[in-house]
């Protein structure tokens, strides 16, 4: 990699982080994985991520080639804390770009939401490209969406909008957020799916397992339908709001878009005046990971 400048991406998520050097024109050249832990706590997962990338960098002989890096997590990232981002205890305290310019000083850094990022990356390289308006679905440890018109990301008033797992189930969920609740991802997300799951069938069991048990087990099939309903009726609302051309879903429950994708599909068929063309992201799960460097190349 001698000479070529280079893009380093950092996606933290819910149960992984993924972090990878990249070119100008976005390709991903050499990528790490590890786990978030997050029962551990916000710091450790930043420490070791760091860590990871610098010895990613001397491993590949990059560091001198480093022109900016992009760093992605789950909810809103301020200069002093990051916004709606419960999953990891004491995430919302961290200053994220503060770490990361503490470890990497006088290298450019962008930071930004993960969903808001994909988005951008579907969008300039892949399954959104040349689609007006666009969304990106992420469903995953959490349930997000992000909305691009004219290729620009709407980020809404305080950077929420998209902030779908906080939409209310039915008209007695009267506090939502104000009761702490994220009430569709605790309903349809991976983390509580993978709870709700591990209580019926009474062993551990995450969320990808449980689509691959609703294939053969009648109780699994139950809950992920259940599930399924509930979801596709929110992306439904979602798309007669907005009207896209696409909706492009990512995140790791995509792994199971032979039972996902079906019922979404014909949910928006039925209840949506102009269904929206739904696709598998292209990027499936290096979609947040190219988004860091999305937002980087913009910076």
């Amino acid at each position: 990699m001698t000479g070529e400048a280079l893009i380093l991406g950092i996606d933290f998520g819910g149960t992984k982080v993924a972090i990878g050097l990249a070119d100008r024109a976005g390709s991903l050249l050499v990528t790490r994985r590890l786990d978030t832990d997050a029962q551990a706590g916000a710091e450790q997962v930043v420490s070791r991520a760091l860590a990871a990338a610098r010895k990613l960098l001397a491993d590949e002989g990059a560091a001198d080639n480093l022109v900016a890096i992009g760093v992605v997590s789950p909810g809103i990232v301020l200069e002093d804390r990051i916004l709606l981002a419960p999953n990891v205890p004491g995430w919302e305290e961290l200053r994220l770009r503060e770490l990361v310019a503490d470890e990497f000083g006088g290298v450019p850094i962008e930071v930004g939401t993960d969903a808001k990022a994909a988005a951008l990356a579907e969008w300039r390289w892949g399954a959104l490209a040349d689609t007006d308006p666009a969304v990106f679905l992420s469903l995953g440890t959490g349930i997000a969406a992000a909305v691009l018109v004219g290729g620009r990301l709407l980020a809404g008033a305080n950077g929420a909008a998209g902030e779908i797992g906080y939409n209310l189930l039915s008209p007695q969920d009267t506090d939502g957020f104000a009761s702490g609740a994220a009430p569709l991802e605790e309903a349809v997300g991976g983390r509580g799916l993978g709870g709700r799951a591990s209580v019926l069938l009474g062993r551990p069991v995450t969320a990808g397992e449980l689509f691959g048990l609703a294939r053969e087990n009648a109780q699994a099939k139950e809950l992920v339908g259940a599930a399924l309903d509930e979801l596709s009726m929110h992306v439904a609302n979602l798309a007669i709001a907005l009207d896209p051309q696409r909706v492009a879903v990512g995140g790791g429950l995509v792994r199971s878009a032979d039972i996902l994708l079906p019922a979404l599909r014909e949910r928006l068929a039925r209840a949506v005046p102009f269904p929206p063309e739904l696709v598998s992201a292209k990027f499936d799960q290096d979609a947040s990971l190219l988004g860091a460097i999305a937002i980087a190349l913009d910076a």
